[in-house]
């Protein structure tokens, strides 16, 4: 078995530049797994690639000791999860069911060859109750008797960390750089290891997972797409986060939204967090929203509305918590009513296709028929939030021109 190796499936924006970062500069062997063929060759040619870190100052940071697999060559997949001491996942919630069961296939491995030797996964997605997730779809891809609860640990985690979108033109200057901010904290769940929880600089281990799995939801998801929709409905020419909140009264909006929220969380989990404490947080994530070096785009932040509005999501989640417990919530559904009126393009002049779909069925069917077909609303159990949003919706198209779709 290789000590201080980990696999990550996906060498994407988060699995280079924030996981194969924070172990790469501890010593770790970096395995990466992807379906991305030129990226896989590119990796194995050069062992190593470059995060540009944009802060104050710009600075350059070399992560070596870089190997990649295809996620296609299923045996060798299967013997690199037999053989790694740990493992991650950042490949999103849609691909995340394609690749649990070659997971499943290199675990029994695994298990074949060490039975006694737990793999631990870091589940390094941005998605509520990832550790089920997976867990349900283990079980469905592994035999019987195959002891799931003693040799795999499920590790939620809470990413907070920025990555922009490169341009067409800086992304030819060299294919394996990746643009980041300099934020380097990885939170996650304290009590989902089943081995000794890796010495590497950046981890924060946590007790109460959930509670911080919610703040980055509800505060941090939810406080920039708030300034990409209103960003956007004021400023339609605008292409970066950081240009919508030089507006001081949509920076002011944003944290009033973002505020609301903090007091929901503060009631759920008055033992996780202090008012004062998320206050600071959200100064915090302000500041960092308008990191100018950043350019991060209002389309990156904002695109794929069936998602980022639906019913679980960074807006209504937390409206239904507050409603829940009678607690104020208008100012994170105003910012919410914004999102109706998102229609922003890449660098390349392209919508997400499914913001296209969202905004031709709004234009077609209305707002309640909209939720409910895509956004997993409940015409009769989130009546209140589908009525109050048709309000708001209606309210503000009358101040604007019929949306070009």
């Amino acid at each position: 078995m290789n000590e201080k190796s980990i696999i990550i499936f996906g060498a994407g924006k988060i699995g280079r530049s924030f996981i194969g970062q924070l172990f790469g500069q501890s010593g770790y062997k970096i395995t990466f797994i992807d379906v991305d063929k030129d990226l896989v060759e590119q990796l194995n040619r050069n062992k190593s690639y470059p995060v540009v870190i944009k802060g104050k100052t710009e600075k350059t940071i070399i992560v070596k000791n870089v190997h990649a697999i295809s996620g296609l060559n299923f045996d060798a997949v299967k013997e690199e999860i037999a053989r790694t001491s740990l493992m991650a996942v950042s490949v999103g919630k849609n691909a995340l069911e394609k690749i649990i069961p070659i997971i499943a296939e290199g675990l029994i491995l695994r298990y074949e060859l060490y039975p006694n030797h737990p793999l631990d996964i870091i589940i390094a997605e941005n998605m509520r109750s990832a550790a089920q997730f997976i867990h349900n779809h283990l079980i469905h891809s592994l035999p019987e008797n195959f002891p799931l609860e003693k040799l795999v640990g499920l590790v939620e985690t809470s990413i907070g960390k920025m990555v922009p979108m490169m341009t067409k033109e800086e992304l030819s200057q060299n294919p394996l750089m990746i643009f980041a901010e300099p934020y380097n904290t990885l939170i996650l769940d304290k009590k989902g290891f089943k081995n000794l929880i890796p010495e590497v600089a950046g981890l924060s281990p946590k007790e109460n997972m959930r509670a911080w799995v919610d703040r980055k939801a509800f505060i941090h998801n939810m406080g920039h797409a708030a300034s990409a929709y209103m960003g956007t409905f004021f400023h339609p020419n605008a292409n970066y986060i950081y240009e919508v909140l030089n507006d001081k009264k949509i920076l002011i909006a944003v944290r009033q939204a973002m505020l609301q929220a903090a007091d929901v969380l503060h009631a759920y989990y008055p033992n996780d967090f202090s008012k004062h404490d998320l206050v600071a947080h959200i100064d915090d994530l302000l500041e960092r929203f308008q990191n100018n070096a950043l350019k991060d785009t209002i389309f990156r932040v904002g695109q794929d509305l069936p998602r980022k509005l639906g019913i679980d999501d960074r807006f209504a989640g937390i409206i239904i918590m507050a409603h829940q417990k009678h607690l104020k919530y208008d100012r994170i559904l105003n910012a919410m009513s914004y999102g109706f009126f998102f229609c922003k393009t890449n660098d390349l002049g392209q919508a997400n296709p499914q913001d296209v779909i969202f905004l031709q069925m709004l234009k077609e069917n209305g707002v309640e028929r909209t939720l409910e077909m895509l956004c997993g609303f409940n015409a009769h159990t989130h009546h209140f939030l589908i009525e109050e949003l048709n309000v708001q919706y209606l309210k503000l198209k009358k101040t604007v021109p019929e949306l070009n779709l």
